[in-house]
Formats: C-alpha cells, structure tokens, sequence
C-alpha cells in the first residue's frame, strides 16, 4: 500500500515537472493553452486527476488508454477520469 502512494507520488511530480517545462501547452513556451491536446483535460491534466483518484494499476491502465486515443484520427473531447 504504501509503496504505490509512493510511485503515485513520484508520478505525479514527474507530470507536474513535465508540464513546467516541456509541455507545449503548459510549460515555458507555451503560447496559447489547450492548443495541443484534442481531449479537456489535457492528457497530462488527466494522468495527475486519475493518480489522485484512482488505485495505481487502474490509473496506470486509464492512463495507457487515454494516450493510445490520442491520435490525428480521434474527435477528442471531454474525458473524465
């Protein structure tokens, strides 16, 4: 139990270093917010909410899911986590 809130803990503070830096809609050189990402939240947004909410492998598998949707050919939209 308390290793997974460990690794969750872990996860959520590579995101949010991720989403400091490189995202291009969140981090340093982002110009207007949201533009990258098809879904509301964006995929990182969702990975932390889904890390707070869920037990690790259910996140982990939410997660996988919802980046494998994420391509050229989904609609997108809202997804709640």
């Amino acid at each position: 139990m308390y290793g997974s809130v460990m690794i969750k803990n872990i996860l959520i503070k590579a995101i949010n270093l991720y989403q400091k830096t490189l995202s291009p809609d969140h981090g340093i050189n982002s110009s207007q917010p949201n533009i990258g990402c098809r879904f509301y939240p964006t995929c990182s947004e969702y990975a932390k909410l889904s890390l707070q909410k869920d037990p690790l492998p259910k996140s982990l598998l939410k997660i996988i899911y919802r980046i494998l949707r994420c391509n050229p050919f989904s609609k997108g939209g809202i997804d709640k986590p």
